[in-house]
């Protein structure tokens, strides 16, 4: 019953160190007993008691060896309890090859029954947990930024429980680091394989919890009431709930293909989109820094919020970074943009729509179309507006 465990990871973890460590510490105490069987009787337990002194005492100060005491220091404790327990039970009784014998199969018994059950009775894998907590940090994160922007300039009046989702994202250190220590130890299973990325996942949730630092910090802006929203104000919001917007649909989108297990190849256009309204407030920024002094009051907090959206956007793009790296490394599923039919000729694929090469025999070219959405070709219209004019200019 000490080995069992709900999670697989933990159940693997205490079997597999209380099986080595009940190991070595039988056979060091069968050792122990041989080599004070070589001195006198006299001198006999004064050998034992030092041979016991001296591994206990080293096997102690490991444990404050970080990786040690992270993946194996319940190992030692038990190599403690049960090299000293088989060490003076050899010097009293006769019996130490026969209590070693016993304690080591009904450890290995006892071990392999709770690990039978963890596997195949409803397992509950800590890999599994570990990814789904990752992915709803990410959600709770973008949910608090897709609804800050309606909610700082007070456009919606809607439900406000997103606003405190993020705070369980503050405090989920040690929850990530425990589970990410239990799924080392589980085998293969489903989408994740052997030697999975596991420590990727702490550096994604490193990040996450730098985000929602400054979410934090953002979420102080809202207590504070406007009565009538200053010109610099109105100047800005158009570009700051943009940001806001923006980031949050990155965040939801990467979350989006944490969960599915697919590569982020959607995340950076909104990326982009943040870049621009960065470029657009600062135009804007620079348009009204000559401002009235009776104004610049009203304008510092409205500043340091866009300050602190700039650093949460250069904070998603090291979390669109670290989960493109876990993609690469536990390799996710990529978007395949040319595919093949029937026949094994290829065709392209745009948006849902294929354009098949007509059948001529190999002498024939192919010709690849490019299908524009209609975004695209209203921005590149926008684009072709704002040439002429400033042409014009």
């Amino acid at each position: 019953m000490l080995l069992f465990h709900v999670l697989l990871g933990a159940t693997l973890s205490k079997g597999m160190n209380r099986g080595f460590a009940t190991l070595l510490a039988g056979a060091l105490g069968v050792g122990a007993e041989a080599f004070g069987s070589l001195f006198c009787p006299t001198v006999k337990p004064v050998v034992i008691g030092f041979l016991v002194f001296f591994l206990v005492a080293a096997a102690t100060f490991s444990r404050f060896i970080p990786r040690i005491k992270k993946k194996y220091d319940y190992g030692v404790l038990i190599f403690i309890l049960t090299f000293s327990l088989v060490s003076v039970s050899g010097y009293r009784v006769d019996t130490i090859i026969k209590l070693a014998h016993q304690r080591l199969s009904t450890i290995i018994f006892g071990g392999l029954t709770c690990i039978v059950i963890s596997m195949f009775v409803f397992p509950v894998w800590a890999g599994e947990d570990l990814h789904k907590l990752i992915v709803t940090n990410l959600e709770k994160l973008a949910s608090f930024l897709e609804g800050f922007g309606d909610e700082y300039y007070r456009v919606s009046k809607g439900d406000k429980s997103f606003l405190g989702a993020y705070k369980s994202v503050l405090n989920s250190k040690a929850t990530e680091e425990s589970l990410a220590n239990l799924a080392w130890w589980e085998i293969g299973h489903g989408k994740f394989r052997f030697c999975h990325p596991w420590k990727q996942y702490l550096k994604i949730g490193v990040y996450t919890r730098q985000c929602a630092y400054h979410i934090e910090a953002l979420s102080g802006y809202l207590d504070e009431q406007y009565q009538v929203p200053s010109e610099f104000q109105i100047a800005v919001q158009e570009p700051c709930m943009k940001m806001s917007s923006e980031v949050g649909k990155a965040l939801k989108e990467l979350g989006n293909s944490m969960k599915r297990m697919v590569y982020p190849s959607t995340s950076y256009v909104h990326i982009e989109n943040c870049k621009k309204a960065i470029e657009d407030l600062n135009i804007k920024l620079k348009m009204s820094m000559l401002v009235e002094r009776d104004d610049i009051l009203e304008s510092i907090p409205v500043i340091a919020a866009t300050s602190i959206l700039v650093d949460i956007i250069k904070c998603v793009e090291k979390i669109s970074e670290a989960i493109e790296e876990l993609s690469k490394q536990a390799h996710f599923k990529k978007p395949k943009d040319i595919t093949s039919d029937e026949t094994g000729k290829p065709h392209f694929r745009h948006r849902g729509a294929a354009i098949k090469p007509v059948d001529g025999g190999n002498d024939r070219e192919l010709i690849t179309i490019t299908v524009n959405s209609d975004d695209e070709i209203s921005q590149e219209m926008d684009l072709d507006k704002n040439k002429q004019e400033i042409n014009r200019l």
